[in-house]
């Protein structure tokens, strides 16, 4: 969410370890797979809705919804289209796809639209695979994190177009596991020479994903 970090220009940093050492931004997260008609799985539309004080903030930044009613004109929501889409070049956009534990690429956005309503931003935006994939033996993931671990993505729903046989199921990381990664880190940070470096990218340990297998071929 880089993009969205620069527009708000937020610098937040815990007294005695390092910045980002815990998330300052909540995003809910949809994912819908979209297969062709060959149940192949062509590329994924990704949903976000930001938590109510980045939408204030971003809001405010943007001069939007100055009297605070929580409604915005055609011309205001016009305004908000691609506010989270223009992203710095080699940016991941926070989503990760696997066949089975192998990396897929993922284009970058398309087809983006953008929403409020009355308390939090909603966006949603396209990313297609470079070739169609066939989540046959191995399942396909889909995987929603931020590494620095700056922004915290709950992934709330998740869903198919198309893909008959294929079920998607969503599956949280192991809370405990994930905290002792962060807490070594910032352990380490803090007992080294570099408190004032890059936060770890422990921001994995905490990914949350939708996960799609399909059975036999119809």
């Amino acid at each position: 969410m880089r993009k969205v970090l620069t527009v708000m220009g937020l610098a937040l940093t815990l007294p005695g370890a390092p910045a980002f050492a815990h998330p300052h931004m909540f995003v809910d997260t949809g994912i819908e797979v979209i297969f062709d008609a060959d149940r192949r799985a062509t590329g994924v539309r990704i949903s976000w809705s930001y938590d109510d004080l980045t939408s204030l903030s971003l809001l405010a930044d943007k001069g939007l919804d100055p009297d605070g009613d929580g409604r915005l004109t055609e011309a205001e929501l016009a305004t908000l289209s691609g506010f989270d889409m223009h992203w710095d070049a080699g940016y991941p956009g926070d989503t990760y796809a696997l066949l089975g534990d192998q990396p897929l690429g993922l284009s970058g956005p398309s087809d983006w639209t953008a929403g409020y309503d009355g308390t939090h931003l909603l966006s949603s935006h396209y990313r297609s695979f470079p070739a169609p994939v066939d989540p046959g033996a191995l399942p396909l993931l889909i995987q929603s994190y931020d590494p620095s671990f700056y922004t915290s993505y709950s992934v709330v729903t998740a869903g198919l177009k198309g893909g008959e046989g294929c079920k998607v199921q969503i599956f949280e990381p192991d809370r405990a596991a994930a905290d002792k990664i962060l807490q070594d880190a910032i352990a380490e940070m803090a007992g080294g020479d570099g408190v004032e470096g890059e936060f770890p990218a422990v921001g994995a340990a905490y990914a949350e994903e939708a996960r799609v297998t399909c059975g036999a071929r119809p």
